[in-house]
């Protein structure tokens, strides 16, 4: 694990995502109100209501910038809920067509969101959901790697090789295995920057836990936070652990939301 990369400006603001890097996260619940009340109250966000014409989807801040997406639910869940990490796109139309000739499957054809930006959902061939972002007035999460904000995104797969295969071929990933805490650890690159992570889902994982993508915020104690999400009626599902890049845990929220939260050492 190690904290994303992206072109930044001054004041730690991202001025602009490369062509495959993740810039985005959203959740999609049953009670947006009440779960953004949570992560205001966990990780500091300011959140605005962007109105009914917006389906009430909801835009998190922090220090200003918006680093985060929750929205209602686009129908009733089927197992767990994750946020959904967004992948940056110069051209939504043709990376979905690619995405489809690959051998991922898009959910959701490409669409405007208003002059925000153009989006699709799929799910890659191991079956993982991920979202592909256009960025028009919004390139993304503004923030990233500081507390509040997003700072990791790690896919969780039964079959790494053909994820591995997949990205590489949609966006020239390369895939560098490593230990991390005793698990084989695949590291995701692009242009030679680490942007992400990958991991096995293996027998010892509970069997209803589908293929998925994970996202990271970081926070300035995981213990701090870990006692936080309890206190908020959110539940903690692993750690808190110590790895190299700091120390982490997985959760999820109230209404089921699963995410992580990681302490980063000054040094990653």
């Amino acid at each position: 694990m190690r904290p994303q990369s992206a072109e930044r400006g001054p004041l730690m603001e991202i001025t602009s995502y490369a062509p495959g890097t993740p810039c985005w996260v959203d959740l999609h619940t049953a009670d947006p109100g009440t779960t953004a009340e949570f992560y205001a109250e966990l990780l500091g966000w300011t959140v605005q209501d962007t109105g009914p014409e917006s389906g009430g989807y909801r835009i998190a801040l922090r220090a200003g910038g918006a680093v985060a997406g929750i929205g209602p639910q686009y129908e009733p869940a089927r197992g767990p809920t994750f946020w959904t990490t967004h992948l940056s796109t110069d051209d939504v139309d043709a990376t979905a067509a690619a995405f489809q000739r690959a051998g991922g499957q898009v959910h959701v054809a490409p669409v405007d969101v208003f002059d925000a930006g153009r989006f699709a959902v799929g799910s890659d061939p191991t079956g993982a959901a991920v979202a592909l972002w256009q960025p028009r007035r919004r390139i993304g999460s503004a923030r990233v790697n500081e507390p509040g904000a997003p700072c990791w995104h790690e896919l969780a797969t039964r079959d790494p090789e053909r994820a591995a295969e997949f990205y590489r071929e949609l966006f020239g990933w390369e895939v560098v295995p490593q230990q991390v805490a005793g698990t084989d650890y695949r590291l995701l690159r692009l242009g030679g920057r680490e942007i992400a992570g990958m991991v096995r889902i293996g027998d010892d994982w509970p069997a209803e836990v589908p293929p998925h993508w994970l996202a990271y915020f970081a926070v300035p104690d995981a213990d701090v936070a870990v006692q936080q999400v309890t206190a908020l009626g959110g539940t903690v599902l692993t750690g808190p652990l110590d790895i190299e890049p700091g120390r982490f845990a997985v959760v999820h929220d109230p209404a089921g939301g699963v995410f992580g939260i990681i302490a980063l050492r000054p040094e990653a």
